[in-house]
C-alpha cells in the first residue's frame, strides 16, 4: 500500500491546480450568471449591480477568474472562502438549518475548498508558481 501511496502522492500537485482551476470555472460562471444573465436563470434575472447580489457577482466573476489561472491565489482565497460563508449564513441558513434543504451545499463547498487554497496555494500550474511565489 505504501507504494500506492507514494505512486498518488507524485500527482497531488497537478492535481491541486486542476481542483483550484474548476473551482474558479465554477464561481466565474456564477458571476456571468449574475452579471450578464447568461444562461438566463430565473433565480438570477433580476440582479442589479449595484446590489448584494451584484456585489457577489463582480466577485465571483473577477476572482474566480483569477483563481482559475491562479493569480494571487491566496488573498483571492480568503476573500471567497469569506463570501462564501457570507452567502451562506445571509442567504441560506435563514431558510433552515440542514443545507440540503436550504440549498446551501454548493456555498458550504465552495467555501472550503477556497480555505484550503488558501493554506495549500496555487499548485504548480498557476501564474503565482511560474513567476516564482511560493506554491
Amino acid at each position: 500500500m505504501n507504494k500506492f501511496n507514494k505512486l498518488l502522492a507524485g500527482g497531488e500537485p497537478m492535481v491541486l491546480s486542476v481542483f483550484r482551476f474548476i473551482t474558479g470555472l465554477l464561481l466565474f460562471q456564477y458571476g456571468i450568471a449574475k452579471l450578464f444573465k447568461f444562461p438566463p436563470l430565473p433565480m438570477f434575472a433580476k440582479v442589479e449591480l449595484m446590489s448584494l447580489y451584484g456585489a457577489a457577482g463582480s466577485l465571483e466573476l473577477v476572482l474566480g477568474g483569477l483563481l482559475m489561472i491562479g493569480l494571487l491565489t491566496r488573498p483571492v482565497a480568503f476573500i471567497l472562502s469569506g463570501e462564501m460563508a457570507f452567502a451562506y449564513f445571509m442567504g441560506h441558513y435563514p431558510k433552515g438549518f440542514i443545507p440540503i434543504l436550504n440549498g446551501g451545499s454548493a456555498a458550504i463547498l465552495f467555501c472550503f475548498a477556497c480555505l484550503y487554497f488558501f493554506f495549500a496555494g496555487g499548485g504548480v500550474w498557476s501564474v503565482d508558481a511560474m513567476m516564482g511565489k511560493k506554491r
